[in-house]
């Protein structure tokens, strides 16, 4: 009797540019600045990227823009977001309880902890002159640096999905 193996190959290769962005500002500045400096119209979307890590609720806030003559479509998410975690702790009395609030940081990409935004540039044909969209972005006087990221380095790809 013959036997038949299946190889099974991950063929879903999402073809997409990463550029790490450095920057203090809050996201609404950063999507601010990148429509007025780089003419990109970003918006937020209605519903931010959702995550439950270790039991806490994370929302990093998403902004995309789909440029339909480019058939280029740009999305600025935020790595950090903190969340409150609050303890209560009875102490047997009726209004003795006490309440400990701690804040908690938690990224979209761990692994690049000191990057503020990401720019995910998703591109249906070629890819975009990512040299020129980084001169613009290291131009903008709140941009500390920006640099493009290769996917090999990113071992959290799966967070990069937004649809």
């Amino acid at each position: 009797m013959a036997h038949y193996k299946l190889v099974l190959e991950d063929d879903v290769k999402d073809d997409f540019s990463l550029v790490a962005i450095h920057c203090s500002e809050e996201d609404y500045k950063m999507a601010f600045l990148l429509n007025q400096k780089i003419g990109l119209r970003l918006h937020r979307r209605r519903t931010d990227l959702e995550f439950v890590k270790e039991g806490l609720d994370v929302n990093f806030a998403l902004f995309d823009f789909e440029d339909q003559d480019q058939y280029t479509t740009y999305y600025l998410v935020a790595n950090k977001c903190k969340t409150s975690n609050t303890n209560t702790i009875a102490s047997g009395g009726l209004f003795d309880d006490e309440a400990s609030k701690e804040v908690i940081t938690k990224f979209l990409i761990p692994e690049f902890k000191k990057v503020d935004f990401f720019l995910k540039i998703a591109s249906e044909y070629e890819t975009p002159p990512i040299r020129k969209l980084l001169m613009q972005l290291n131009e903008i006087d709140q941009v500390i640096s920006a640099y493009t990221l290769e996917q090999q380095q990113i071992k959290s790809k799966d967070n990069l999905i937004f649809d």
